[in-house]
């Protein structure tokens, strides 16, 4: 499986700056891979407030959870595939 079969979906909400963070690495990460990813925000969904609101920001791939708090670069690269920068 090449990472560009792979989707990453990052869970966070508006003002959050570990978010920010996150959304640095996965922008990145996404970029230099081709792999296509998405951003959810929590509020707007009462199911995902109730699963993740202690955890975020939340990165998934393929629908799975993957990391929380904190995204690693090298980590997340491994989850697609690829190898560390």
């Amino acid at each position: 499986m090449s990472p560009r079969d792979h989707r990453i979906t990052l869970l966070g909400k508006p003002g959050c700056h570990l978010c920010d963070d996150a959304r640095a690495v996965i922008e990145r990460v996404a970029a230099d891979l081709g792999v296509p990813w998405e951003e959810r925000d929590i509020t707007a969904s009462e199911e995902d407030q109730a699963r993740y609101w202690e955890m975020i920001p939340v990165t998934l791939v393929d629908g799975v959870q993957h990391d929380f708090w904190r995204v690693d670069e090298n980590r997340l690269r491994a989850a697609l595939g690829a190898p560390a920068a």
